[in-house]
Formats: structure tokens, C-alpha cells, sequence
């Protein structure tokens, strides 16, 4: 089978990287967690709050995602209710 890449799943609103996740992770990875998060991967969530963030995609809210940069870094990528901002963060910014 064949699987087609229907990109961003919703939009990112205005992309904001905080100052400490621009020192520790790499713009690379930054680009890539935030491309996945668009289209609906959720990085290394589990099972329970992939299925919440997809439901949540469906009627509305906050989705999170959580990726480990190359470097080990461990980054979250949150996007707004109302759309309006994508923020790349590290946990303890949160």
C-alpha cells in the first residue's frame, strides 16, 4: 500500500522556539519535531494521550507532543486551542 503525505493535519499559528530550546536543540531537529507535530505525530506520547491529542484534534484544545532531539534533549511542541501559536519548549520551561 501506498501512503500519501497529505501535510499539516492543522494549522501551527505563529511558530514561537524559546530562548533555552534555540541554545539546546538542534535547528534540524526543531524543524523536523515541528513537521511531525503538524501532521499529527505526537513523538514519544503514549498511547492514551496520542488517542487524547487525536480526539482533541477532532472538537478542539491544546495538543502536545514530546520529541527527543539528537542530542538527547528532551523538547515539547504545544500548539494553542485556538491555533493561534505552535511553542517549542523544554519541559522544565513548561
Amino acid at each position: 500500500m501506498i501512503a500519501f503525505d497529505r501535510g499539516p493535519r492543522f494549522e501551527s499559528g505563529e511558530i514561537i522556539v524559546t530562548a533555552d530550546a534555540a541554545r539546546t536543540i538542534p535547528p534540524l531537529d526543531i524543524k523536523t519535531a515541528l513537521t511531525r507535530h503538524l501532521r499529527g505525530d505526537w513523538g514519544d506520547l503514549g498511547p492514551e494521550d496520542r488517542q487524547r491529542n487525536d480526539e482533541t484534534l477532532e472538537r478542539g484544545g491544546t495538543l502536545a507532543s514530546i520529541f527527543t532531539a539528537s542530542n538527547g534533549t528532551k523538547f515539547y511542541v504545544l500548539t494553542e486551542a485556538d491555533r493561534s501559536a505552535t511553542t517549542i519548549l523544554l519541559p522544565e520551561e513548561y
